[in-house]
């Protein structure tokens, strides 16, 4: 990637050199500056992590009922990582997802319906929004 930078009215060229760096954690592939490489590597211990697994880290950090290190945060993402990807797919995802839609209506119809005179919320609407138009608008 190249930059253009105009200093002391002289236009100058900035290359920023672009590599590919694999997350440890998921293997997800992102286009890092070496300089994002390396600070994201300092943070967490020599290992590359993306962007959505350093937060899952983090956040395993903070939710931890004792006190553990980025280190102990990371083994326990990691290992969340490889069971899920362990699982295998359904063996047929047609059929997974018509049961899907099947437990789907199965709840909705199964779920009490409300009382219909007084509205649950405040957006109500009493009429079609298209109520104003009179045929000979809707014509031309």
């Amino acid at each position: 990637m190249a930059a253009s930078v105009m200093k002391e009215g002289k236009k100058t060229e900035s290359v920023v050199i672009v590599k590919l760096a694999e997350c440890d954690c998921c293997g997800l592939t992102e286009e890092c500056t070496q300089a994002y490489i390396a600070s994201v590597r300092e943070k967490f211990e020599g290992r590359w992590l993306c962007g959505l697994c350093s937060e899952a880290v983090n956040d395993e950090t903070v939710r931890s009922e004792e006190d553990i290190t980025t280190n102990e945060a990371m083994d326990r993402h990691m290992k969340f990582c490889e069971q899920f990807k362990s699982s295998s797919p359904p063996a047929n995802p047609a059929e997974d997802l018509i049961s899907a839609m099947r437990h789907l209506f199965r709840r909705c119809l199964e779920s009490p319906r409300k009382n219909k005179s007084s509205p649950s919320t405040s957006f109500s609407r009493s009429k079609n929004c298209f109520s104003t138009l009179s045929n000979e608008e809707v014509r031309t």
